[in-house]
């Protein structure tokens, strides 16, 4: 008996909801990525060969810059918005919405409260041309450390971020003391340090 042969026929496969797919995603992508603002200074971090992770939310940075400028960062844009508020509360200083959101969409700070006012009130553009002097760190008077106000309003606006504190390899060291200093005096004994990798050493071979 002879077999019976099916015929052979080309397989089709139609791409298009896939491709439809594919775009729908990128477009919800670009509609919802925020991006930051570029950071005002660029550090060179130590190395290290700890794997902590810091969290992606809920943290804190004082970026310590090689000239010894200091930065300050609250992550979450909610956050930011309280901390600005408060921080205007402290000082005296009442900013307009548009200010609050200046500053709740920007980026690490590092201009005295004293003209932060009108550094929000400028254009993005303009924002970006200004050298920051850094924040007043001075802990042989409180009134003049503005960054024990940061932190204390950070932690109060950001409900107890992590503290972290991103330092230059050629910090020089009283500026490191003085933030150091700064925690110790508002009762911050838990804190991390941001390194860049280095590979661990390997054991030498007996």
């Amino acid at each position: 008996m002879s077999k019976i042969k099916m015929p052979k026929g080309n397989v089709s496969i139609d791409m298009t909801p896939m491709v439809d797919m594919a775009f729908l995603l990128v477009t919800f992508f670009i509609l919802t990525t925020q991006f930051r603002p570029d950071e005002p200074v660029q550090v060179s971090t130590p190395s290290s060969t700890s794997v902590s992770t810091p969290p992606d939310h809920g943290k804190v940075i004082i970026t310590i810059a090689s000239d010894g400028r200091l930065f300050f960062d609250l992550d979450n844009q909610n956050f930011r918005r309280s901390l600005i508020q408060k921080m205007g509360e402290d000082f005296n200083i009442t900013f307009s919405p548009d200010e609050i959101t200046a500053f709740a969409t920007g980026s690490s700070t590092g201009v005295p409260m004293g003209g932060m006012k009108n550094y929000l009130s400028m254009s993005a553009e303009d924002r970006k041309k200004i050298e920051q002097p850094g924040i007043p760190v001075d802990t042989s008077q409180n009134l003049s450390n503005e960054l024990g106000v940061w932190l204390v309003n950070a932690r109060l606006a950001g409900n107890n971020p992590i503290i972290l504190i991103k330092g230059d390899s050629k910090s020089n060291y009283p500026a490191v003391k003085n933030v150091f200093k700064t925690l110790a005096d508002r009762k911050v004994s838990k804190f991390g340090l941001i390194t860049a990798d280095e590979a661990a050493p390997v054991e030498a071979k007996k």
